[in-house]
């Protein structure tokens, strides 16, 4: 059994990372760090509960540590971490430099220690829709690949994401999603060209971003945008023998919040009418959505560090996402089209 110690206690521990190690054979929930101890007392009275991130790390017998506080906070808190030999899932992104991210790497493998990132979105019913559909070249060969996370938030919040910093503004929040669903289809682009603003009034960080990656005969385009009042376009998939249009978002973010437990039967499945549409030249239909399955990256992260199975999302893919949101950003100052290197 592998103890895990959750580092914060905001929204994507409460949201996600709890109820998926709870619901995970062979992780047991042992030690949460958060500044609002008598709060997680009151909701896990057998947990051991430490005021700081570093008495968690230090003192608590657990084996793996999930992190979950702040972006400029991941460097150093996966560095101690990795410094007293335990495990370490951290969101999304890595952290806020490819340099770090690296730094990290690198210093993983010297201490035996498994680094992996929570790229949850690689497990959204709509984008294993959307693999399934590329892999039976039911569109034939992809030509155009958009993928949307727009949102109504027209007035700027008080909260960490959305003030000036390192790793902050919607770039950095849900451009790691989409630029890590996008490399896991395609690999690494050829080149990126990107404009990231800041359009609302008031904002300090970026909250408008429309990033294209450039592949011989195929076109990325990944947009998000905070002035959507409509229902989302999530993606759109073109290709040589058709076209596929989905519309709403993934379902589990939702269900969680409700309390639904990613081991209950409805878990997972989208809404009948909420199913994309597959369009060809004779006729169009529609495609039931995959089953959305966040439980099965703990799964995977269990079965790497008792069996040695491979990582569901290495360090190496989450540093490529760093490197895509560094450019994205050096194309967006100059104004123009970044070349990349190969990798």
């Amino acid at each position: 059994m592998i103890k895990v110690g959750v580092i914060g206690y905001g929204y994507a521990a409460q949201t996600f990372h709890l109820p998926l190690i709870q619901a995970t054979e062979n992780l047991k929930l042992s030690a949460i760090s958060s500044s609002k101890a008598d709060v997680v007392k009151t909701r896990f009275p057998s947990l051991t509960v430490y005021d700081t991130a570093d008495e968690l790390i230090a003192h608590s017998e657990v084996d793996l540590v999930v992190i979950t506080a702040p972006n400029q906070a991941h460097f150093a808190l996966v560095k101690s971490c990795l410094e007293h030999k335990l495990h370490v899932v951290i969101e999304k992104p890595m952290v806020t430099s490819s340099v770090d991210a690296e730094q990290l790497m690198r210093f993983a493998n010297k201490q035996g220690c498994f680094l992996s990132v929570f790229h949850n979105r690689r497990w959204d019913g709509d984008f294993l829709t959307v693999k399934k559909l590329i892999e039976s070249q039911s569109v034939g060969e992809v030509r155009l690949f958009e993928s949307h996370f727009d949102r109504y938030r027209p007035l700027v919040r008080q909260r960490w994401r959305e003030q000036p910093g390192e790793g902050t503004g919607i770039w950095f929040d849900l451009g790691p999603h989409l630029v890590e669903q996008a490399l896991h289809l395609f690999g690494w682009p050829e080149a990126i060209t990107a404009r990231c603003l800041t359009l609302r009034e008031n904002a300090k960080t970026t909250d408008y971003f429309h990033v294209l990656l450039h592949y011989k005969g195929l076109e990325v385009i990944l947009h998000a945008s905070s002035f959507s009042a409509g229902l989302n376009r999530r993606f759109q998939l073109e290709g040589t023998a058709g076209s596929y249009t989905k519309y709403g978002f993934d379902v589990q973010e939702e269900q969680l919040k409700a309390g639904i437990s990613p081991l209950a039967q409805e878990f997972g499945y989208d809404a009948v009418e909420n199913d994309g549409t597959l369009y060809t030249e004779r006729e169009q239909q529609r495609v039931k959505t995959e089953r959305g399955c966040y439980q099965h990256y703990y799964t995977a992260v269990a079965e790497a560090i008792t069996l040695g199975q491979p990582n569901p999302v290495s360090a190496e893919d989450a540093l490529k996402v760093i490197r895509v949101l560094e450019l994205a950003e050096q194309s967006s100052q100059r104004a123009t089209t970044v070349q990349l290197a190969e990798r």
